[in-house]
């Protein structure tokens, strides 16, 4: 039995943590016994219900479904199926919940199933999902990483060791019928307004779509006009929203109080996309460590909380549990692209402006530009807005840890380290 000490209260949460949804890695994501989903709609059934003060584990499979294999080849991330992700456990009916409520929850703990001991980063293909740097990286390539404990290593990144802050990517509410249609008919906007308009994606927003759709317990051949309605309005999984949803907040991780504000009856909490580590940002689109895992969760309610707290959005306070790195090297990035071109106050230029500086720096050091893409998104660096209010540049920083290579990358050592060393090399594709 292990104790998990409560912020603010002075009692303790004493638990042994039930296993309230399994998950079996040797049956498809479609077909688990007890079945996921794969978008954001009030009509999903919830699989389980659970009380308040409750403690349970939830059991996760990788975003994917297991589409992406533990090998030396990046054909599977460049064929990769975008329709079918992302794969979330749930939804959980909390008895007693309201619309209106916070739904309180406790991370006691996260971590990979025994089973599956790796993870896996990925770049996507510029024209299956892209990322960050894409217009840069336009190809698909794979780190896979091996879990010791806490720490990271992968073959196809070598000299480099990191410990994991490990969380789920994803976790929040079910939305409300008025919720979801915002949510619709604002991203739908966005396209209509800005697909003329030059940038590194393909797409702007992804749109509802029943190719891929899983709607948990609510199927197709059941009841078909129902499933067809959900699957033509439910929202996709891949932003933040209001609810919480894909957040990819890395220090969401063990000790962690989430606040998620309730829209529907039982709240119908989902969660999913488990990550080892990843930097702030996961520049790569598919750039944390990403796993299958576990959750054990402990949830309360604040009724009326969301007037009573006055937000709508989620409210997080982060565990004291974090890798502890002392020492680093910090990359700035200004809102100045490199033809030269001014922007006005653009953090986001200014964030891809640092990654390009610490990539052109550690290539020095014998590492391929995709390898350390990858690293950028995977290790535990810390993203900063340095300025946001000195016109017209915005600057943006990136803080790497020095500790988590097994060599010296201050500026005094880059002659002496980067003469002849193979890194590694990244999964590429065969065709």
């Amino acid at each position: 039995m292990m104790l998990v000490l409560r912020r603010g209260l002075s009692t303790a949460i004493s638990y042994a943590a039930k296993p309230l949804i399994s998950v079996d890695l040797n049956r498809p994501a479609t077909n688990q016994l007890i079945p996921l989903h794969n978008r954001w709609h009030p009509d999903i059934p919830s699989v389980v219900s659970v009380r308040q003060g409750d403690v349970f584990r939830v059991e996760c499979v990788d975003w994917t479904g297991g589409q992406i294999g533990n090998n030396d080849t990046a054909d599977d991330v460049k064929n990769v199926d975008l329709t079918r992700i992302h794969y979330l456990s749930g939804p959980i009916e909390v008895e007693g919940a309201r619309p209106g409520d916070v739904l309180v929850v406790d991370i006691l703990d996260v971590g990979p199933l025994s089973s599956a001991m790796w993870g896996f980063t990925g770049i996507f293909d510029k024209n299956n999902g892209g990322g960050f740097l894409a217009d840069v990286y336009p190809n698909a390539h794979k780190a896979i990483w091996d879990f010791s404990g806490i720490y990271a290593t992968s073959r196809h990144i070598k000299n480099v060791r990191f410990a994991g802050l490990t969380h789920p990517g994803i976790i929040g509410c079910a939305p409300s019928y008025e919720l979801l249609s915002r949510w619709n008919t604002r991203e739908r906007d966005l396209i209509n307004r800005c697909s003329h308009s030059h940038h590194q994606y393909n797409v702007l927003a992804n749109l509802p779509n029943e190719k891929g759709a899983l709607l948990g317990r609510l199927k197709f051949e059941e009841n078909k006009e129902k499933w067809q309605k959900v699957a033509d309005e439910g929202a996709r999984t891949i932003p933040p929203r209001e609810h919480g949803g894909n957040t990819d907040i890395k220090n969401i991780s063990r000790g962690s109080r989430v606040y998620l504000p309730v829209y529907v009856n039982g709240a119908k909490l989902s969660l999913g996309d488990i990550h080892f580590s990843q930097g702030d940002g996961e520049i790569a689109f598919c750039g944390a460590i990403e796993m299958s895992g576990y959750i054990d969760l402990h949830l309360d309610i604040i009724k009326d909380g969301m007037s009573r707290l006055s937000i709508n959005t989620p409210l997080i306070q982060p565990g004291p549990v974090e890798p502890r790195y002392s020492n680093y090297l910090t990359f700035q990035g200004i809102s100045v692209n490199d033809k030269d071109k001014q922007y006005f106050l653009d953090a986001t230029l200014a964030y891809r402006q640092a990654c390009f500086s610490a990539i052109r720096y550690l290539k020095r050091f014998g590492y391929t530009e995709e390898q350390l893409y990858c690293l950028l998104s995977a290790a535990p660096v810390e993203g900063r807005i340095g300025s946001i209010v000195d016109i017209p540049n915005a600057c943006c920083t990136l803080s790497l840890p020095i500790d988590i290579f097994s060599f010296d990358i201050r500026p005094e050592t880059v002659e002496q380290n980067n003469q002849n060393i193979s890194r590694g090399q990244l999964a590429k594709t065969t065709f």
